[in-house]
């Protein structure tokens, strides 16, 4: 198949996510995959010549994008190394997302020789009994914790995954606790979009939604040695906005990092091939097996409605909705349309003009130092727009005009602790 060239655009890529399988070794209550091929896979997964395709044309849609593996349970994989060779050999940062139970000592010494940056671990409780359950398989806690302790004692970097639910929601403070204790560098907590076998797990409501949000912020401000996210939650940004309405790093857009980048700088790739915009979005925008995924990306009517959202009803009324925008995932799984509001969101729009988000010429009277200038270069490209735009932003509010090195350290202290970033894991 010929590809014609096609030009860079403005939205780069910064993290694109390949299920590689869906073949797992648990029955997880909140699977958005319904990963029912538990033994025999799929006959029509991506081989792995489709997959290192697939990388050489990522690394031309952004400057050197994370690279998530995921599953389906990717541990299945006998050519997971090979591939995260193969990336790690672009320059892309490679990563993956396991449920933990195969990380035996040789297979995370396996990775780590392949060139993994790091590791995605989901732990939904400390109660071993309530984790099993809500995974599927007896067993499968203990089997976890010997994962992490596999990745810390061969220096792996690893993050935690914690879906919460109105199960588990009242262990946030001890997960928190966990976290740190065991050596992560980030805990992400997962807001559930409902889809898959996610359908049948009750969500928080609203309220709660809202109230965990403010204690995520709490707890970031109170833990410098790790990183807390919300992740599919981009109302953090609009929480974070309204406790300090006057710091200019609220102003991010969360389209760079910390709200939903669906459509914008990542989408996901089935294990047959097919793109979407996220996990949650099941429209396919295409197949990489039948057009260039360079083209589906620039070209996608399907991406480009979320790159120019046109919402509707209180998102688009909202002050917030450049920072924030909702969940585009949430009105389509109960049945309306990708632009309607976000059913999660408590806050009423109060009728003000729309809070512009930092635009990239804002600071264009600050200028790098060469010695700062090296060392952003030295970050992974998927980071370097972000990292450029909060240091600038820093600078500003302290009132000086030239980003140093020792600005970055004082960000990265503020954000990481004095350990420093955590692996680059984004």
């Amino acid at each position: 198949m010929s590809v014609m060239p096609v030009p860079l655009v403005k939205h780069e890529l910064s993290l694109l996510a390949i299920n590689l399988t869906r073949r797992c070794n648990l029955a997880c209550d909140h699977c958005y995959l319904d990963a029912d091929t538990l033994k025999h896979g799929n006959q029509f997964e991506l081989a792995t010549a489709e997959v290192c395709r697939l990388l050489d044309e990522a690394v031309q849609c952004g400057e050197g994008p994370m690279v998530v593996l995921t599953g389906g349970e990717p541990l299945m994989r006998r050519d997971l190394e090979e591939i995260i060779t193969y990336g790690a050999g672009l320059n892309l940062a490679m990563v993956v997302g396991t449920n933990g139970i195969m990380l035996t000592e040789r297979r995370v010494r396996s990775l780590k020789r392949a060139g993994v940056l790091g590791i995605g671990i989901s732990v939904d409780s400390l109660d071993t009994e309530q984790h099993d359950k809500f995974r599927g398989r007896s067993g499968a806690w203990t089997k976890t914790m010997a994962g992490i302790e596999a990745c810390r004692r061969n220096e792996v970097s690893f993050q935690i995954h914690f879906s919460i639910t109105e199960n588990n929601a009242d262990e946030l403070p001890a997960m928190i606790d966990f976290a740190r204790s065991c050596g992560a560098r980030v805990l992400n907590i997962f807001f559930l979009v409902c889809t898959g076998r996610g359908e049948s797990v009750t969500d928080l409501t609203p309220q709660r939604y809202e109230q965990i949000l403010g204690e995520l912020i709490e707890a970031q401000e109170r833990c410098s040695d790790l990183i807390i996210r919300a992740r599919c939650a981009p109302h953090f940004k609009r929480v974070a906005h309204q406790r300090k309405p006057g710091s200019s790093l609220n102003r991010i857009s969360g389209q760079d990092g910390d709200g939903c980048i669906a459509g914008t700088h990542y989408c996901r790739i089935t294990p047959e091939g097919a793109v979407t915009a996220c996990p949650y979005i099941p429209d396919e925008v295409g197949n990489i097996r039948v057009d260039s995924f360079r083209t589906l990306w620039a070209n996608s009517p399907e991406l480009q409605s979320l790159r120019e959202p046109q919402l509707s009803g209180s998102c688009g009324a909202c002050e917030y909705n450049k920072l924030c925008g909702g969940c585009r995932a949430r009105p389509l799984a109960l049945g309306g349309n990708l632009m309607d509001p976000d059913p999660v969101c408590v806050y009423q729009p109060r009728g003000g003009p729309v809070i512009q988000p930092l635009a990239d010429e804002l600071h264009c009277d600050v200028y790098w130092s060469a010695e700062a200038e090296q060392h952003l270069h030295r970050i992974p490209g998927f980071l370097q727009r972000m990292v450029k735009k909060r240091a600038e932003a820093y600078v500003a509010e302290l009132g000086l005009d030239c980003v140093r090195p020792e600005h970055l350290y004082e960000l990265a202290a503020k954000r990481f602790g004095s350990s420093g970033p955590p692996g680059q894991i984004r």
